[in-house]
């Protein structure tokens, strides 16, 4: 599969062959980083730059658990303004729109590249236009954790927020005034970083428990505050209301029945949006009338997922990010509700992969072409609306992928002859279920047997792509510019596709 010139792409890069080619290679291991002897704790991001030197060409990365709520990493961003610092390589695991700071360090050169997994708002739009001199990396959540592991990204500081420290510079995710939950995404960071950072609003004498242990730990900064829990909340975590996203919930968990997947046993994960939300509920109704116990829900969590551990229906929930403070209380308390660091969720080298044992999981898109490749990083238009984030590990590791959404938004399809960007490839999307029709990638006649005889609406996606250009027409396809100001980059290094500025 080849979504682009291979002509355009820099000489470092190698170009995406297939979801398996990662089998095909060992493992890389980077040595992780020197144990600190003590840990040193100051009261100033200034005093944080003074100290580690922090200059010109550095990389810096940060967690995104704080989500819209964060606050440290605008404070380094005032920072390198205030020092006008240039050419600075940042790798936050996600970009917010709070973070629009960001927009103007580009356009000054301040900073230069970036690597992330997750991207929307203002600074989308600022490296969309061609203001960023080098170039924009979005990796899988799962392949962040192994280009880190593997010295393909390089940190110089990672610069954590940590809600709780002890005196000890142990630092944690579920206390103090800011407490956010999982701290799964900074795990690789701090095992890898040349240098980590824990910044937190509470030092207390110990801890309930150990998310970031100190012997990684160089320093620790304590201010005043470090964020806004409530900001976690980023997006829809309430079940749709729409008759549309219903009846699209509830075909897909007719279907995950007919497929038997809704048995003792079962895992998932679904995502916090308000259909996903809605196939959860609809799910949950039928572990209650067959009386299932599931193994495991995974993934970011939200307080619908919590409710399903609470009332007995999964054993344990494997948790890389809170999307909620009901879910930052569960794990708090609850001994079944575990952390788990990016590279056990998500990285295809660890022996541990938890996307791997996933029976199913429900999934998003902004656009589906007819060979099901998903688009969930940019619009039609082009400009950068997302990224991967767990959406290409899960749809490799889980046993069957879904796709549900509704057929037009906005008057667009969803469904397309060809994707503006390749996101997730389609060899691991198996279904796309919206409410004009459920289409089963034609690779997967093991699921076309088993739903040989179903009353559900099963149709060609071919024919979905019709039906909506019947609806609302054809529509033009958005010419991009030339200029590569991005990668796409697959969860075992390779690139997947490109990003280009927009006109």
């Amino acid at each position: 599969m080849q979504n682009y010139d291979p002509k355009l792409l820099p000489a470092s890069f190698v170009p995406f062959t297939a979801s398996s080619a990662f089998k095909e290679k060992q493992r890389v291991l980077i040595p992780e980083k020197a144990k600190s002897q003590t840990v040193v704790f100051l009261s100033s991001i200034k005093a944080l730059f003074d100290t580690l030197k922090i200059t010109d060409g550095m990389t810096l990365s940060f967690h995104h658990h704080l989500r819209n709520g964060d606050y440290v990493f605008n404070m380094v961003m005032e920072e390198i303004k205030k020092r006008n610092l240039k050419n600075m390589h940042l790798a936050p695991s996600a970009i917010f729109p709070n973070n629009q700071v960001l927009s103007e360090l580009i356009e000054n050169g301040n900073v230069t590249d970036i690597t992330t997994n997750y991207l929307n708002g203002p600074v989308a739009e600022t490296i969309g236009k061609g203001l960023m001199k080098g170039l924009l990396i979005m990796d899988t959540h799962g392949g962040r954790a192994r280009a880190i592991e593997s010295g393909d990204l390089k940190i110089d500081v990672a610069i954590l927020s940590a809600p709780a420290v002890d005196l000890k510079g142990n630092g944690n995710g579920i206390e103090g005034p800011s407490a956010c939950g999982s701290l799964g995404y900074a795990i690789s960071d701090l095992k890898y970083a040349k240098k980590v950072v824990l910044v937190t609003d509470s030092i207390i004498d110990s801890l309930k428990r150990v998310d970031l242990p100190c012997e990684y730990v160089d320093y620790v900064v304590k201010l005043d505050k470090i964020g806004d829990p409530k900001g976690i909340v980023s997006g829809t975590t309430k079940i749709t209301k729409d008759p549309i996203g219903l009846k699209i919930a509830r075909n897909t968990a007719k279907l995950l029945d007919e497929l038997d997947f809704i048995k003792d046993g079962m895992s998932m994960q679904t995502g916090a949006g308000g259909t996903s939300l809605a196939v959860a509920q609809y799910v949950k109704e039928k572990m209650q009338d067959k009386h299932i116990k599931g193994s495991f829900a995974s993934g970011g969590i939200t307080g619908y997922i919590v409710d399903m551990l609470n009332e007995g229906l999964f054993e344990k929930l494997y948790d890389v990010q809170c999307f909620d403070l009901q879910a930052v209380e569960s794990i708090k308390n609850n001994p079944a509700h575990l952390p788990m660091s990016a590279s056990v969720y998500a990285n295809p080298y660890d022996p541990e992969v938890i996307v791997d044992k996933l029976d199913f999981v429900i999934l998003g898109a902004t656009e589906i072409d007819t060979n099901f490749n998903v688009n969930v990083t940019t619009d039609s238009k082009g400009l950068i609306i997302g990224g991967s984030g767990g959406h290409s590990d899960t749809a490799y590791g889980a046993k069957v992928t879904i796709i549900t959404s509704a057929l037009l938004k906005s008057r667009l399809s969803i469904v397309k002859d060809k994707v503006t960007t390749v996101t997730t490839p389609g060899e691991d999307v198996d279904i796309l279920v919206t409410e004009r029709g459920i289409a089963v990638n034609p690779k997967r006649t093991n699921l076309l047997e088993k739903l040989a005889g179903s009353k559900l609406p099963l149709v060609p996606i071919e024919k979905l792509l019709e039906t909506s250009q019947r609806i609302a027409g054809t529509p033009k396809r958005i010419e991009l510019k030339d200029k590569v100001i991005g990668l796409v980059r697959y969860r075992d290094g390779s690139i997947i596709d490109l990003l280009y500025q927009y006109k």
